[in-house]
């Protein structure tokens, strides 16, 4: 990986993402706007750094030499454009590590510019996006004619400095699901349901997670819907926050909020990183016929699995530039559905299956809900 620049390599997730890297023996070259930051990093690790600000600096000459880009700075969507648009002067392959549904739209949207500049635009290769689109895919290839997929996420191991951040940008901003092609805004929490994550059925409400957008890319299903499990009491409180969304909108209160987690917050400890762990829940529908689907993936902590699925898309990108698609990509139409079960700890069980489907399937254990 000595073709590879990971950008906000410092912040926690960018932290782990840098030093499993370098564990896997790749020299990466590590950059961000703080200087003093990635001079710190640069000497622990023993590789290049570079600082520079996406906002005013010539973006272009600083990653103009390496193949790849790693976005880890948050939050995305004040990083990924800028970055992008570079890459795109440069030619140079980009991914990063977001969950936001507006950067999926916006960079979805860059497709035609990615495939003339012949790179690939690949956001989203960590934690949720990679499990849930890996599932996704893989639900799809066994009810090809699918038109409805739901999935839901069950995680735990705390949150880091730079989640809690991205999510104080979009307090109050409601929800999103797709419908026959297009995102609708909804309000928070608008739907409810009950989900089976492996110890009966749980409560859980929609959110407006980036699978709105990566899953429809995946699989070509047209109506979306991701849900959280959440206490019941979640779908009485969480409609508030929208009603208050003229405060939570205002620049003070946002800057408060932050300052509070700055103090507060880095990210979950070595023991919620080894012992944490993620389920997550999908269903495939054929309204028409009826015929379904449905399978759970089994994840370690949500940034345990993160650093490693980054840095091994990372490595399939630089490895693979000829048979990667250019483009915009997700992590299944980039690496198919297998993906997320060749990073260590990652378990997937089939549910239900209709029983004509003989496609091959490497699921760790196969049960009937």
């Amino acid at each position: 990986m000595d073709s590879l620049l990971i950008y906000g390599s410092y912040g926690y997730t960018g932290r782990l993402i840098a030093h499993h890297a370098v564990e896997r023996g790749g020299s990466p070259a590590i950059a961000g706007r703080d200087g003093r930051s990635v001079a710190r990093q640069s000497d622990e690790l023993g590789v290049e750094g570079r600082t520079f600000d996406l906002e005013s600096d010539d973006i272009e000459s600083h990653i103009e030499s390496f193949d790849a880009v790693l976005n880890c700075a948050g939050p995305f969507g004040e990083t990924a454009e800028p970055m992008v648009a570079a890459c795109l002067e440069t030619e140079t392959d980009y991914l990063d590590i977001t969950g936001e549904f507006p950067v999926f739209e916006r960079l979805r949207q860059q497709n035609g510019a990615a495939r003339d500049a012949g790179i690939t635009l690949l956001p989203g290769v960590g934690f949720d996006v990679v499990p849930t689109d890996c599932l996704a895919a893989f639900l799809e290839e066994r009810v090809p004619e699918a038109d409805q997929l739901v999935l839901g996420i069950k995680g735990g191991g705390g949150l880091s400095r730079g989640t809690a951040r991205t999510l104080v940008e979009h307090l109050g901003d409601g929800g999103v699901v797709r419908r026959n092609g297009r995102l609708i805004q909804v309000p928070t929490a608008f739907r409810t349901r009950e989900i089976d994550f492996g110890n009966g059925p749980e409560h859980a409400v929609t959110i407006p997670w980036g699978d709105v957008v990566t899953a429809a890319q995946s699989t070509g299903i047209e109506s979306v819907e991701v849900y959280a499990a959440a206490p019941p009491w979640a779908t009485k409180v969480l409609p508030i926050v929208d009603s208050l969304g003229w405060v939570l909108e205002r620049e003070t209160t946002k800057q408060l909020l932050k300052r509070i987690i700055d103090a507060r917050l880095d990210g979950p400890d070595e023991r919620s990183l080894a012992i944490g762990s993620a389920i997550v829940w999908g269903e495939v529908t054929d309204e028409a016929t009826g015929r379904r689907a449905r399978a759970r993936l089994h994840t370690p902590n949500p940034y345990a699995l993160t650093a490693k699925s980054a840095v091994s898309a990372a490595e399939h990108i630089l490895e693979g530039r000829k048979r990667i698609p250019t483009g915009f990509q997700t992590p299944a139409s980039a690496f198919g559905s297998e993906f997320a079960l060749d990073l260590p700890g990652s378990e997937r069980e089939l549910l239900e299956s209709p029983p004509d489907s003989d496609r091959p399937n490497r699921s760790a254990v196969e049960l009937d809900d």
